[in-house]
């Protein structure tokens, strides 16, 4: 049974089609890559996934639930969550303030920052760093990070949510080689507990996280296979990599 299902979705801004009946489905546990052109619809779908932007026709099913019908709030404690290109972490906090207040449970900024943290939480809180590779930077000021650190930073504050779906839009944007690298090996070691959905346009780092690559153009699916077998696609190229 796919985790994600998007049945026919249209949206249309201002008579043009964002998207034109897209369909694609997505494992549980599957490292998804979406590639396009700019104006492909790839951040219009993951609006719509979110709830931030409502279809004007189709479905967008994840673990049979028709997101179409939730609020963004909703949608945000069903188990998805979203890394935007340019990292937003609390900058005048600590590392380790930054995942304390994301953790999952209900907790506003004021219980976060004066309630005291279980065993528990603050082992959480551990496992996260070691993932994202913040070990030893905790108390570090979020500010005082390199542009990586951040979006690692980032990514474990979306994790202490603990999504069942995470969408990664254009995560390596900005980054050096060995941060890129680094952030390739951490969507390896999270696919299989997390299904990934990742938009980027750096076929490098696509071609290092190796899985399914969808290729969107114009509002819908273009093609679909491996990153050899779509960038050997004619239409791909013309549409896409030829430019």
């Amino acid at each position: 049974m796919s985790q994600l299902v998007l049945d026919e979705i249209s949206v249309t801004f201002d008579g043009f089609k964002a998207l034109n009946k897209l369909s694609l489905s997505v494992e549980k546990g599957e490292l998804r890559c979406i590639i396009g052109p700019n104006g492909a619809g790839k951040t219009t779908m993951m609006d719509v996934i979110t709830g931030k932007t409502r279809p004007d026709k189709g479905r967008a099913i994840f673990k049979e639930i028709d997101l179409t019908q939730l609020s963004e709030a909703k949608i945000a404690t069903a188990g998805i969550g979203r890394k935007f290109q340019k990292p937003t972490v609390f900058e005048k906090l600590s590392v380790f303030e930054n995942l304390e207040l994301a953790l999952k449970g209900p907790r506003g900024i004021l219980t976060a920052l004066f309630a005291r943290l279980s065993g528990e939480q603050k082992d959480r809180i551990g496992e996260l760093l070691a993932t994202v590779g913040l070990a030893g930077s905790e108390a570090r000021l979020a500010g005082s990070l390199a542009h990586g650190q951040k979006q690692w930073l980032e990514i474990g504050m979306l994790l202490a949510q603990e999504p069942d779906l995470l969408l990664l839009d254009e995560p390596v944007a900005g980054m050096t080689d060995h941060e890129t690298e680094k952030t390739a090996e951490l969507f390896l070691s999270l696919a299989g507990k997390h299904t990934l959905v990742v938009v980027e346009h750096d076929m490098d780092f696509i071609g290092r996280l190796g899985g399914h690559v969808t290729v969107l153009a114009e509002g819908s699916v273009l093609s679909e296979g491996t990153l050899a077998q779509v960038q050997a696609d004619e239409r791909v190229i013309e549409v896409y990599l030829g430019r």
